[in-house]
């Protein structure tokens, strides 16, 4: 674990948070709070709220990490090895921390229909790059926003070579076996009260690993134990998905 940042950069930009956190909701600092770890920066402490309402110790003070970035590395550098170093990546929707995180990597591309500065503007279901070109894709909360989203699976499973791994997170109800989705329901505020944001257009229940197994995939899941997800700051009812493509 790196040590945790202790520049004058570093003790601003979490001042700048953690007076943002405040202001937002400050009701998440009236009760004693439990301190966590983050496992990419080293931080050790309290984590903030993000999201609208705001959602209780989700991100890092220090790194700005959220849950499912904080779940990626500890799958990543699990063992002690890095499983991305010298991997041929592609990053749907990506997100400043894990750009960050991987810096050095020069066969790390990104991609988006609508953000800036991405190495490639293309839309998830249409791609127009080779097969079988990466060895790993990345999406973290993409495909429920993506109305068809068998045609984004296709894809992924598309870009990567045989053997390659599709890394992906999505909000599950785990209550439900079936994913909840219905195309009528179109106005955001009709989205928020069923998929629980404005711009979903579904809410996935477990079936999602068969939603991904019906494009080819063979997938596993990746965890941490109970106390794990408290020491690190994890959702309980979040895990991340490992879609591989099987070999030739």
């Amino acid at each position: 674990m790196p040590p945790p940042d202790t520049s004058v950069l570093g003790r601003w930009t979490r001042l700048r948070r953690l007076a943002g956190a405040w202001l937002s909701d400050r009701h998440q600092f009236r009760a004693p709070r439990l301190p966590r770890t983050c496992p990419i920066c080293g931080y050790h402490g309290v984590f903030i709220s993000v999201g609208h309402p705001g959602r209780w110790d989700a991100r890092c003070l220090s790194c700005g990490s959220r849950e499912r970035h904080r779940l990626l590395h500890l799958w990543r550098m699990e063992g002690g090895a890095d499983k991305l170093a010298g991997q041929r990546i592609l990053h749907f929707a990506p997100e400043k921390i894990v750009m960050r995180m991987m810096r050095g990597n020069p066969l790390y591309e990104t991609a988006d229909l609508m953000q800036k500065g991405v190495t490639h503007t293309v839309d998830i279901t249409r791609v127009p790059l080779p097969d079988g070109r990466y060895d790993v894709v990345m999406a973290n909360h993409v495909l429920e926003h993506i109305p068809d989203d068998a045609a984004a699976m296709r894809e992924l499973f598309r870009l990567l070579r045989p053997g390659g791994l599709a890394l992906l997170t999505v909000p599950v109800n785990a209550s439900r076996q079936e994913t909840y989705e219905n195309p009528a329901i179109t106005t955001p505020a009709e989205r928020w009260a069923h998929f629980s944001a404005h711009d979903h257009v579904r809410y996935y229940g477990l079936d999602f690993a068969d939603r991904l197994a019906a494009v080819g995939f063979v997938v596993e899941t990746y965890r941490k134990s109970p106390p794990e997800e408290v020491r690190w700051g994890l959702l309980r009812t979040e895990w991340l998905y490992i879609a591989r493509k099987p070999d030739a």
